[in-house]
């Protein structure tokens, strides 16, 4: 039993330890060609990031709570207990898993050149945006991030 719940404990930790920062690359994206846009910065406002729901949060506290549930009390009270636990740590695990893998992020809508609008939503980095801000919106298949716009980029406009 012991043998089956840690290897889900990790995988639940690694996957908390994903992210959606614009600071993070990830390794299939580096090499890749990805296209380009500039624009300004219309407004920026704090949003949150749902955590993921893998199942294995929920499958490993139901596993430790039923696990630890019947070892308690008579036969009869083990079924019982142990049930319960399950459930509840389902529930737990559940809940624990989706609060770990939360982000703070921002929603970035950008003024493109031609007038139209662009919207993104990424986790805070360490660049700070406001309205008026020259950016450079990176778009890499169906994802896009949005950097403050380098000193060459505010010459060139």
């Amino acid at each position: 039993m012991l043998k089956t719940l840690v290897p889900l404990a990790l995988a639940g930790l690694l996957g908390a330890c994903s992210t959606t920062s614009p600071d993070v690359i990830a390794r299939s994206d580096a090499g890749r060609l990805s296209s380009v846009q500039s624009g300004t910065v219309e407004a920026v406002r704090a949003v949150t990031v749902e955590g993921t729901q893998s199942g294995v949060g929920a499958a490993a506290g139901a596993l430790v709570l039923g696990h630890a549930g019947s070892s308690v009390g008579s036969r009869r009270e083990q079924v019982a207990v142990g049930t319960l636990g399950a459930v509840l740590g389902g529930v737990l695990g559940n809940a624990i898993e989706r609060s770990s893998n939360r982000e703070d992020a921002l929603e970035i809508v950008v003024r493109m050149p031609d007038g139209g609008r662009q919207a993104v939503v990424q986790a805070k980095g360490a660049e700070v945006f406001k309205p008026g801000d020259a950016v450079t919106i990176v778009f890499t298949g169906s994802r896009a991030r949005v950097t403050l716009a380098q000193r060459a980029d505010k010459e060139a406009s």
